[in-house]
C-alpha cells in the first residue's frame, strides 16, 4: 500500500496521518519511502533496548513453538513463572508477588484494586481514597483516570467517574524553590499529610505516584527529602505507597526502578511500557508479599484479564530483562543520560526559549517558557508542543511531548531515546533539535515579541 492511498478504515486519535512504517533497527525507524528517522522518545518511551533485538525476537520464535497462549486458570507456564521470578529479584525486598497484565493502564487498575482488596481483608472497609498528584498520568481507563490530573482527558469523562483527592506535584522549578533542599521536599510532601488528615486518614487507601514525573509534568525529578518523607507520612497513616513505575520501570532512570533513587520503599510497584521494551504489549504489579497474602487467604483476588501472563508476552519480557543485563543499559542509561542532559542545557544557553531542563537517566524533557524569571508559558493558541514535534519530525527526529500545567499550558519535550544510545546518536539527537529550534524560533519569535 502506497503512501497516498491508504485504507481509512483504521481510526486514529485524530485527522492527522503518519507515513507507514517499514521496518524498525536498534534506534532507528524507516518509512515505506526509504526515510529514516531516529526514535528520540523511544516511541513512547517503550522501547528501551532499541527495536529489532535479535535476542528477544529469537526468545520470541522458541516461545512460539511450544506454545502462544495458555490461560492462567487451566495452566502455569513456564515463561510467566520465570519472568516472575526474575522480577522479584530486581525488586525491594519483600516485593516479590507478581501479578502480570498486558499495559500500564491495567497495571494501574490492578493496583489499585489489590489495595482495596487488601483494605477489605484487614478489616478496614472504610479506606477507599486514592490520593495522587496534580498534575499528573497513570492512564486512560475510567479507573486510571480518576486518579489522573490532566484537563483535556480527564474533563470529557468527569461525570463518569468518581473522583480521588489531588495534592500539587513538586514543581519547585515553577515555585521558585530550592529543589536541593531538603525543606522543599518537606514542603510539598506535607502537603500530602495535609491531605490524609483533611480527607480522614482512616478513609485514604493509598496514594499514588510516579517517582520521577512522566508525560504530564515532563520528567520531573523530585526535591531533596520529598520521597522519604512521603513514605514515612505513608507509613504512620496506614496508606498504602504504590509507586507507579510504568514509564521509569526497566531502568530508564538508570535504576532498574526509580525507587531505587531513595531510601522510600513502596508497598506496590506497577511496570509496562520498558518491562517488555515494545516487542509484545506486558505489564506487571509487583506487591509486598504479605499484602498479597492476605488478600489470598481473605478468597483471592478478584479481578483479572483474559492475556494476563500470557507466555509468549513473558517469554519477550524475560529476553528484554536479558538483553538490559547483558548489554549493562541501566548503566548506560544514567551515563549517556548525563551526557544528553548536559546537551539539552547547552541548547537552553542558546535559546531563551527554553526555560527549565531535567530529568534522571534517559527520562528528560525541556520545557518553553516565554520568560525565565517569569517562568510564564508560551501563548496556549501557539501550541508550541505540537508544532515542536511537526518540525523535528520533518527533520527525521522523533520526540514526544504534552503540556507541564494541567494540559491546558507549559509546553514541554520528552526526549528519551532508547537505553542503547551511544554518543554518536547523541551527536544526532543534538544537531537535529538544535535545527528544529532554529525553525521553531522563527516561526514563534513574532508570537514571543508579542507578549514580551
Amino acid at each position: 500500500m502506497t503512501q497516498t492511498n491508504r485504507s481509512h478504515h483504521l481510526f486514529y486519535q485524530g485527522r492527522g496521518r503518519r507515513p507507514v512504517l517499514d521496518q524498525a533497527r536498534g534506534v532507528y525507524m524507516w518509512d515505506v519511502d526509504g526515510k529514516r528517522y531516529l526514535d528520540g522518545s523511544s516511541g513512547a518511551m517503550v522501547c528501551n533496548i532499541g527495536h529489532s533485538n535479535e535476542n528477544v525476537l529469537d526468545a520470541m520464535r522458541r516461545q512460539m513453538e511450544k506454545s502462544t497462549f495458555g490461560y492462567r486458570l487451566h495452566f502455569e507456564t513456564e515463561a510467566s513463572e520465570k519472568l516472575a521470578a526474575k522480577t522479584a529479584t530486581l525488586t525491594p525486598e519483600g516485593l516479590d508477588k507478581v501479578f502480570f497484565v498486558s499495559g500500564g493502564s491495567e497495571a494501574v487498575e490492578s493496583a489499585m484494586k489489590l489495595a482495596r482488596q487488601y483494605a477489605l481483608a484487614i478489616g478496614q472497609a472504610q479506606r477507599w481514597k486514592v490520593i495522587s498528584r496534580a498534575p499528573g498520568y497513570h492512564g486512560c481507563t475510567l479507573g486510571a483516570l480518576s486518579v489522573t490530573s490532566y484537563a483535556p482527558l480527564t474533563e470529557p469523562f468527569d461525570p463518569m467517574m468518581r473522583p480521588m483527592p489531588k495534592v500539587p506535584a513538586p514543581r519547585a522549578y515553577l515555585d521558585g524553590l530550592d529543589p536541593d533542599d531538603p525543606a522543599t521536599g518537606r514542603h510539598y510532601a506535607d502537603m500530602l499529610e495535609a491531605r490524609i488528615i483533611e480527607e480522614g486518614p482512616e478513609t485514604v487507601l493509598a496514594f499514588m505516584v510516579e517517582p520521577v514525573g512522566g508525560a504530564s509534568t515532563g520528567a520531573l525529578v523530585p526535591p531533596a527529602g520529598y520521597m522519604e518523607r512521603v513514605a514515612e507520612i505513608c507509613a504512620r497513616h496506614g496508606v498504602l505507597l504504590i509507586f507507579d513505575e510504568v514509564m521509569t520501570g526497566a531502568g530508564r532512570t538508570g535504576r532498574f526502578l526509580a525507587a531505587e533513587h531513595w531510601n522510600a520503599r513502596p508497598d506496590i510497584v506497577v511496570m509496562s511500557k520498558g518491562y517488555a521494551a515494545g516487542y509484545v504489549p506486558l505489564g506487571a504489579v509487583v506487591a509486598d508479599s504479605a499484602l498479597v497474602d492476605a488478600v489470598l487467604d481473605a478468597g483471592g483476588f478478584a479481578h483479572g484479564f483474559t492475556y494476563a501472563g500470557n507466555p509468549l508476552a513473558c517469554a519477550a519480557g524475560l529476553a528484554v530483562i536479558d538483553e538490559i543485563e547483558r548489554q549493562g543499559l541501566i548503566a548506560n542509561a544514567e551515563a549517556m543520560g548525563a551526557r544528553l542532559k548536559a546537551r539539552l542545557e547547552g541548547l537552553m544557553d542558546k535559546y531563551e526559549v527554553i526555560g527549565d531542563v531535567r530529568g534522571q537517566g534517559l527520562l528528560l524533557a525541556f520545557e518553553f517558557m516565554a520568560g525565565r524569571q517569569s517562568k510564564a508559558p508560551l501563548p496556549p493558541d501557539l501550541r508550541a508542543f505540537e508544532r515542536f514535534v511537526e518540525i523535528a519530525y520533518a527533520k527525521g527526529l522523533i520526540v514526544y511531548s504534552r503540556r507541564s500545567r494541567g494540559g491546558v499550558a507549559g509546553d514541554h519535550i520528552l526526549v528519551c531515546p532508547p537505553m542503547i544510545v551511544n554518543d554518536t546518536h547523541l551527536d544526532e539527537i543534538e544537531s537535529l533539535l538544535d535545527e528544529s529550534l532554529a525553525e521553531f524560533m522563527d516561526e514563534a519569535r513574532p508570537a514571543l515579541d508579542r507578549t514580551a
